[in-house]
C-alpha cells in the first residue's frame, strides 16, 4: 500500500535521520492523537495527497494561502509517498468487528481529547506487539484513510519519491479548495 506523509523535510538528510521521510520524530511528539514517546514514536500518514495536506494547512482556515504556510520548523513542507509492505499488520479502527473486538466505539476513535486516543493506542499497541500502526478516517472528511505507523514497523517502509510543494503544486491546490482558502 502506498501512503502519504506531509512533513518538514531537509533535502540533505536521508530518509531515516531527522528531516527525512521516514524520520519518526519521537523526540518532538507527545501531544499527537496517537503519541505515547515513551514506549513508540509514530509516523502519521494518510492513504490520499490532499488529506495529508488538509493536515497540514487546516489551522490557517480563513486565511489566503501564502508560501509560508508551506514552511514547519524552517524547512519546507514535502510530500513523501511511502510504501507500506501488505504483510505489515494495520489494526483497522474503521472496522466495526475490530471496535467490537477491542472494546471501543467510533466516539473513541473520533475524539479531540488526547487523553483517550493515546491511551487506546498504547492499549493497542501493547496487546498486539506484531502490528505495524492503526488506521482511522479523518476527522475533515470521513471517507479518507488515516493511518498511524509505529516506528516498530520502520525498517519496513521505504520511500517512493518526495516532492517538494509550493502553492501551485495539485495536492495543495486541492487542500486549498476543500479547506475554502483563497
Amino acid at each position: 500500500m502506498i501512503v502519504h506523509r506531509a512533513f518538514a523535510w531537509d533535502e540533505s538528510s536521508k530518509p531515516r535521520q531527522r528531516g527525512g521521510a521516514l524520520w519518526f520524530p519521537r523526540p518532538l511528539q507527545g501531544d499527537g492523537r496517537h503519541d505515547h514517546p515513551d514506549h513508540y514514536g509514530c509516523l502519521y500518514v494518510t492513504e490520499g495527497p490532499v488529506s495529508a495536506l488538509v493536515e497540514q494547512l487546516a489551522r490557517f482556515v480563513g486565511n489566503e494561502l501564502v508560501p509560508g504556510m508551506l514552511t514547519l520548523a524552517g524547512l519546507p513542507v514535502a510530500l513523501a509517498s511511502i510504501d507500506v509492505p501488505d504483510d505489515v499488520e494495520i489494526v483497522d479502527l474503521d472496522d466495526p468487528a475490530v471496535l467490537e473486538r477491542e472494546g471501543l466505539r467510533p466516539s473513541h476513535v473520533a475524539t479531540r481529547q488526547r487523553t483517550r486516543t493515546q491511551a487506546d493506542a498504547l492499549a493497542l499497541f501493547t496487546a498486539h506487539p506484531d502490528v505495524g500502526g492503526l488506521r482511522w478516517w479523518s476527522t475533515f472528511e470521513a471517507s479518507w484513510p488515516n493511518m498511524t505507523l509505529f516506528d516498530r514497523a520502520a525498517r519496513r517502509l521505504r520511500v517512493r519519491g518526495v516532492e517538494r510543494l509550493t502553492v501551485d503544486s495539485e495536492a495543495v491546490e486541492a487542500a486549498r479548495d476543500f479547506l475554502g482558502m483563497t
